[in-house]
């Protein structure tokens, strides 16, 4: 294959896995405009929704490392490309459950899918960073956010207007289209060794886990953002809803654009800088905001750490797919799962912390763990490019 048709193969490649992290983001985005029908729907207390939507990420997590199995013994292609298909029906079954117990079964599954597909998306991302010898995950990650902009943007007026079972149907066929579109052009992978995972077992190297220890640091800040940003603004900063809701808002607007820019940045400057650089800029963002007591300096310093945070979560997971002497599908298998074990289990032991503690001294604490994540950057070398390998 000359040049020219590498770079047209390698482009198609890009923009079919840029295509699944818009699905996997829009679905998932989606259901945010659902939970308030959901819970009158079921007759359901809070209490019993964040049961529920504990049971979404435990789902999550469940399926993460089984997909790393799976690849392992399939490749990522095969294993995207199923998980996508079903992923896009996940959204319809939670709509469709007529009661608390299927509603329970509906998003163990709808988390499991959205899980999984969430590590062979990003498996498969490594392939084709592998095969253009250029880095492509940060910008892969920012279709995911406008997937999730789209999706939670506009199901709240499709739902007012039409409802909510047609608005999930809206949803399903979206994103069967996405995926049609996509479907032919997902890179395939090397066929696995034969000697390799006949069964399912946990790596043994050390560093894949100091690699994830890496994503959990980076990602408790994300999720504590998400959870607890405009709490502490009403709470210890005494600003109203309105303003307290630009906190996340800004966080991840901020987060979206610097993912686009992002493998740009990396790049030129090396996964290990652009990390260190990274993750210091987020760490600076947390320490102000939990610091200041004015709440637009608050906001600000989010959206500064969200800046930072936007490309040191890509990055990781490139290391994690680029582990030596392991196939990438099982070190980004353990990667993701520790990273996203944070967003799961963070917003609990924070809340509960906060109580007795306050939320300012819990940003502070958590710029801390951004500043062990600077320092273990030298991890993260295996996410450079060997230029020599072009199209292998």
């Amino acid at each position: 294959m000359d040049a020219s048709n590498m770079i047209r193969t390698g482009q198609r490649h890009r923009w079919a896995v840029a295509g699944l992290f818009l699905m996997n983001g829009f679905v998932s985005g989606s259901w945010a405009p659902q939970i308030p029908v959901f819970l009158t729907r079921l007759g359901i207390s809070e209490f019993t929704l964040g049961l529920l939507i504990l049971l979404f990420g435990v789902g999550a997590v469940t399926a993460m490392p089984w997909s790393g199995y799976l690849m392992s013994r399939h490749g990522s292609s095969k294993v995207v490309r199923g998980f996508a298909t079903v992923t896009a029906f996940g959204l319809l079954g939670v709509a469709l459950a007529p009661n608390v117990p299927l509603a329970a079964v509906a998003m163990f599954l709808f988390g499991g899918l959205i899980g999984g597909m969430d590590v062979a998306m990003n498996a498969n991302a490594v392939v084709v960073e592998r095969y253009m010898s250029r880095a492509i995950m940060s910008s892969s990650h920012a279709f995911w956010s406008l997937g999730g902009f789209f999706g939670g943007g506009a199901g709240g007026l499709i739902i007012q207007n039409y409802g909510h079972l047609s608005h999930a149907i809206g949803v399903t066929l979206i994103a069967l289209l996405v995926l049609a579109i996509c479907y032919r052009h997902v890179i395939a992978d090397k066929a696995p060794a034969t000697h390799e995972h006949h069964k399912f077992s946990l790596p043994r190297s050390p560093t894949v886990y100091l690699v994830g220890l890496m994503a959990l640091f980076s990602m408790i800040p994300e999720g504590a953002v998400l959870d607890w940003a405009a709490l502490y603004l009403q709470q210890e900063r005494g600003t109203d809803l309105a303003t307290a809701g630009f906190a996340f808002g800004l966080f991840a607007g901020a987060m979206a654009l610097m993912r686009f820019l992002g493998d740009g940045v990396r790049n030129r400057f090396g996964a290990v800088k652009t990390l260190r650089v990274s993750s210091l800029i987020a760490a600076a963002g947390m320490l102000i905001a939990g610091l200041s007591t004015q709440p637009w300096l608050v906001i600000a310093a989010f959206a500064l750490s969200g800046i930072g945070i936007a490309n040191v979560v890509p990055i990781i997971f490139s290391a994690g797919g680029n582990q030596p002497g392991m196939a990438s599908t099982t070190g980004m298998s353990v990667v993701t799962t520790m990273g996203y074990s944070g967003i799961l289990l963070a917003p609990s032991a924070i809340g509960f912390a906060a109580e007795r503690t306050g939320f300012s001294i819990i940003f502070v604490a958590l710029s801390a763990l951004l500043v062990i994540v600077c320092l273990m950057g030298n991890l993260v070398r295996t996410a450079d490019f060997d230029h020599n390998k072009v199209g292998e």
